[in-house]
């Protein structure tokens, strides 16, 4: 057993550090960094454009990559007259104070897509799951939003309590599907993680709250942890949409998975806690957790979102010990913060970009970038890539004084987040999929 789990970390470490693709959420660590990368600091129609292709249907879901192929998940909706979708609001959302702000649909079939790297062309679009007479969704997520994860061969499909699947990337043969029951109350939104042969799923739902651990090769589960205790009896205020995060403290591995009113680190073998935080009274968190240096930075989700930083060196409750430090100014509630040497960056959902010193949570700078954004940045080369619903991905440089390069717009909302392929930049929108060029060669044309 012990030489099982030895290998199993082993795994862990050795992708972390050999990965060249961009497999998951938030790239090959699941921090949004790529260092060594060059991508392209200005685009547009006639700048930089390799090719931009039309995606079926709608998704929020992050495009992933081994470089020859991108990959990405999609919901073709099928849609209900304007009486139709007037009923069904009635008979699913009546005392919502939500309603206004939700989607109705009468169906909806959930895929997988494939797309040529070079080309753009699109390879394949196959149906996972169809689900007739969906729950009502938020009318800011989609029914495909979370990202899918990309493990030695595999493509892993999340849809929330719609459906999970692994797919064989080979030969497109869908190896098994699986089913986690959920009331996300406004529709599916964490991604799945790998960790050796496990696929690991955050189920935060509002009746009920659990981390689960599922053998990558069959589905089965392996595993499941339920949350700590919450207060208060609002399941709404229970929920969370959160990616948990790998990441590696001395000689052990830890799952760090945010949800609502705590942040807890799981041992990913066994599901077994390692230490907790009672971060507030947060929920429907969505932003990933980052980590450098030996602390966990969270972003707490709605309510009054706060920064928090954590010692990742905990056992048990550390709620009063390990805390380092809480900023409550301008928060996001949605994109992930980012941590590039001694400071950490976040831009808030309403466009406001601050600039603080990881080890104290001084504010080191802040400017307001305008916008709305869901997605989260991409660091590389030494500048932060940060796009907007609206569909301007904001450029700027990363350093004690901010520096903005550039401004850059594509047809559509940009919801998902980057991807790299190379010093090439990947960005989905509401309508389709883009390939930009980068490279030295990029960056002098964007002069």
């Amino acid at each position: 057993m012990v030489r099982s789990l030895t290998v199993l970390a082993s795994l862990f470490v050795l992708s972390a550090v050999q990965a060249e693709d961009w497999s998951q959420f938030r790239g090959p660590n699941g921090d949004g960094r790529a260092d060594q990368r060059q991508p392209p600091i200005a685009w547009g129609d006639a700048q930089n454009i390799a090719w931009k292709t039309a995606l079926p249907g709608r998704g929020w879901s992050s495009p992933v990559t081994d470089g020859q192929r991108i990959w990405v998940t999609a919901a073709i909706e099928h849609p209900l007259t304007e009486e139709q979708k007037e009923a069904a609001r009635k008979e699913k959302l009546a005392g919502n104070p939500l309603a206004n702000q939700m989607d109705v649909v009468g169906s909806v079939s959930l895929h997988w897509q494939e797309i040529d790297a070079a080309t753009g062309r699109l390879l394949h679009d196959q149906e996972l799951f169809s689900v007739n007479n969906p729950a009502a969704i938020h009318s800011l997520n989609s029914y495909a939003s979370p990202t899918p994860i990309l493990d030695r061969g595999r493509l892993f499909c999340h849809f929330g309590t719609m459906g999970t699947a692994a797919i064989d990337v080979e030969t497109g043969k869908v190896l098994w599907k699986t089913r986690l029951p959920e009331e996300h109350s406004v529709g599916p939104g964490g991604s799945p993680v790998v960790w050796g042969d496990l696929l690991i799923v955050q189920c935060d739902g509002t009746e009920s709250q659990s981390v689960v651990g599922l053998d990558i090769r069959t589905g089965e589960e392996v595993w499941r942890t339920k949350r700590p205790p919450m207060e208060g009896d609002k399941g709404d205020l229970h929920k969370a949409f959160c990616t948990p995060l790998l990441i590696r403290v001395g000689d052990r591995d830890q799952l760090v998975g945010l949800g609502a009113q705590w942040v807890v680190a799981y041992d990913p073998a066994t599901g077994a806690e390692i230490w907790k935080v009672r971060h507030g009274s947060g929920f429907s968190n969505v932003s990933r957790p980052v980590y450098s240096d030996g602390i966990v930075f969270i972003c707490t989700g709605y309510m009054k979102p706060e920064l928090v930083a954590i010692r990742a060196d905990g056992q048990g409750d550390v709620t009063e010990s390990h805390v380092l430090w809480r900023m409550k100014r301008q928060v996001p509630a949605m994109p992930s913060p980012i941590v590039v040497d001694d400071l950490v960056y976040i831009v808030s959902d309403a466009g406001i970009a601050t600039c603080v010193e990881a080890a104290t949570g001084k504010e080191v700078w802040q400017e307001r970038i305008g916008g709305n954004y869901s997605a989260s940045p991409l660091f590389a080369n030494g500048r932060i890539y940060i796009s907007s619903r609206e569909g301007a991905t904001t450029v700027f440089k990363t350093g004690r004084e901010f520096v903005s390069e550039s401004v850059n717009t594509l047809e559509g909302q940009l919801m998902a987040s980057p991807a790299l392929i190379g010093n090439d930049l990947v960005l989905r929108s509401a309508t389709h999929l883009y390939r930009i060029s980068g490279g030295p060669e990029a960056k002098v044309s964007a002069r």
